[in-house]
């Protein structure tokens, strides 16, 4: 069979990594929020000691974000805007028509669903539709009470939300004297990757986020990498109609001053510092086990091996995929090596 062959351009995915200061504390926000893990963060420690100044104000609008799961929004809305500061996300967020607004803020699920989607950003005024939409999350984590929360508050007091709490959020930690320094670094590896290899974009995201492997997928047109602080140790994944968000934990190196340990050292070892954590770990060395197959042989509840097991996780001495939990040899070798490392020559 013969056949004639017109070239055209190649089209691959936009790739870029972004970093502004209102990631950042949207993220923190996000973190601080995430109660149920948030003793993984990196910055727990911290927030708990500094919490006696957050202003009653931003205490109380933090609470309604922890019970909507609004930081999702608000994520959502910096990835279509991409404001370079907290007024331009305000001035921004002003000029969004509502129903514009309410398609960047409904989570994408699939394209069997996406005309429902739209028709409910168009119907923005019928709680209804909200309620079916969130029919489909049901099985997700927080997706389903988020759209449901969506449908109870009304564009102003969803917009006088998410500005008072990102204007109150920033001014708080911006006190902070570490801000300065993480700004700097985050910045750094903005500028580090302004020219990225677009003819291999999988293997760009695998170097840059230190292993993330990026599987393409429909729809999806720009893929943006966004290094943080706030929620490290923790790798965030996300996704609108268009485009992969990756929110990926900076580098150590960034962080570390001469005298401190580096986090992942500090973390690990608080992890492994339990006997029942450290049972676990050597089962899990064994072979993979799931949930319940752990909770009866060590005669535990899950709700209590959850909270062991997401502190192993956080120190990446284990995996999990689809309900089952396995051991990452490769970390565990690594990091019996960083405590040398750090102590260099006294030792």
């Amino acid at each position: 069979m013969k056949h004639f062959y017109s070239q055209q351009p190649t089209e691959r995915i936009c790739l870029k990594v972004e970093y502004s200061p209102v990631w950042e504390s949207i993220l923190g926000i996000a973190g601080y929020t995430h109660t149920q893990f948030r003793h993984t963060f990196d910055l727990d420690e911290k927030w708990k000691e500094n919490q006696d100044s957050i202003p009653a104000s931003l205490a109380k609008n933090l609470k309604v974000i922890e019970e909507t799961n609004f930081w999702y929004g608000l994520l959502m809305l910096q990835n279509k805007l991409s404001a370079t500061s907290i007024q331009d996300f305000s001035n921004r967020l002003a000029k969004m028509p509502i129903d514009f607004l309410y398609d960047t803020l409904l989570p994408y699920k699939d394209r069997n669903t996406e005309p429902m989607r739209k028709a409910v950003a168009k119907q923005y005024n019928k709680g209804e539709f909200f309620e079916k939409y969130a029919s489909y999350f049901e099985k997700h984590d927080y997706l389903g009470g988020y759209v449901r929360a969506l449908g109870r508050y009304s564009r102003q007091e969803i917009c006088d939300l998410f500005n008072n709490t990102l204007n109150e959020w920033y001014k708080w930690v911006c006190q902070r004297e570490e801000w300065e320094m993480w700004t700097r670094a985050l910045a750094f590896e903005q500028k580090r990757y302004s020219s990225l290899d677009i003819e291999n974009p999988m293997e760009e995201i695998e170097r840059i986020t230190g292993g993330i492997k990026y599987c393409p997928e429909p729809s999806v047109w720009t893929v943006k990498l966004i290094p943080h602080i706030s929620y490290r140790p923790w790798i965030l994944e996300l996704r609108s109609p268009d485009t992969k968000l990756f929110f990926y934990p900076l580098k150590e190196e960034y962080l570390m001053e001469p005298g401190i340990p580096p986090a992942e050292l500090v973390r690990g070892h608080k992890a492994l510092g339990d006997e029942l954590r450290l049972k676990l770990l050597y089962q899990l060395l064994k072979g993979p086990l799931s949930l319940q197959e752990m909770s009866v042989q060590f005669s535990i509840s899950k709700t209590t091996l959850h909270h062991h097991l997401s502190l192993l996780k956080a120190a990446k001495f284990i995996r999990v995929d689809k309900g089952i939990y396995s051991a990452n040899p490769m970390h565990i070798h690594s990091f019996t090596r960083q405590l040398a490392q750090y102590l260099g020559d006294l030792i």
